[in-house]
């Protein structure tokens, strides 16, 4: 058989011995080394992997990927945002920012909690019927209220105006600016979810009001809500299965009124 001297050809004996003189002849791209050739080969192998590199040192093993080591000592070779070390003050930021802005919904929103413990009376729930300012003046009357707004999936509007309420009281003047930026957040920014309707109007006033804001910076829009919940919202509300209910179960309880 002839064979090109050009390629490296390795004879293989099959089975461990030269049946017939066949030989399995390969090429460079499928050499399977025997014997002597394969010892010779590990040999070399081994010796590559002993040298020392240049400069005298020898070369280090591969280092297996170590999450936590990586983390740990990224800040000293890699300066962008993909460092752990980079974002730490970045991270701590937005959980502080975070626990601010979940410590101001928790003052805004705790007020339902607080209001679901009292039982209006019923002459209260009387009183609600005739007068919007009455009904937004009792506790127990804005939960109701904010009840009936949160089928309507128009709860917002009770939420900014509760929001306006408490920022009006805030004596720190320290705490003014960063409570007017999250109120614009939440209820005046187009990207915020809960954004209440304002006209153009007042959201102009709103946005040269927030380059120094004041305890009045939101008094505008906190009147246009509170007349868009009386002349669109409460007229509902008296007709509502809601207030009804309530009326007729106070009613049974106290015959006498």
């Amino acid at each position: 058989m002839r064979v090109d001297t050009e390629q490296p050809v390795f004879k293989i004996f099959i089975n461990g011995y030269n049946k017939g003189n066949e030989f399995l002849y390969l090429g460079i791209h499928g050499e399977i080394p025997m014997g002597s050739e394969r010892m010779e080969m590990r040999k070399r192998q081994m010796s590559v992997q002993q040298e020392p590199v240049a400069g005298g040192t020898a070369p280090t093993q591969p280092e297996q990927p170590d999450q936590g080591a990586r983390g740990s000592n990224a800040c000293c070779f890699c300066w962008c945002c993909c460092c752990s070390c980079s974002c730490l003050t970045v991270r701590n930021e937005d959980r502080e920012e975070r626990n601010r802005r979940d410590s101001y919904h928790t003052k805004t929103e705790e007020t339902e909690d607080c209001e679901e413990s009292l039982k209006p009376t019923m002459e209260e729930v009387r009183a609600w019927g005739q007068s919007f300012d009455k009904l937004m003046h009792c506790p127990s009357g804005r939960n109701a209220f904010r009840q009936f707004l949160r089928t309507e999936f128009s709860e917002e509007n009770m939420l900014f105006w509760l929001a306006c309420e408490e920022f009006c009281k805030e004596a720190n003047k320290g705490n003014v600016e960063e409570k007017a930026r999250l109120i614009y957040e939440d209820y005046i920014s187009i990207l915020s979810p809960k954004e209440v309707s304002l006209d153009s109007r007042v959201r102009d006033v709103i946005n040269r009001n927030m380059l120094e804001p004041n305890l009045h910076t939101f008094d505008d829009a906190q009147l246009q809500i509170y007349t868009l919940m009386q002349r669109d919202s409460y007229p509902r509300f008296l007709n509502s299965a809601l207030y009804k209910d309530l009326v007729q179960t106070l009613s049974e309880q106290s015959p006498e009124s």
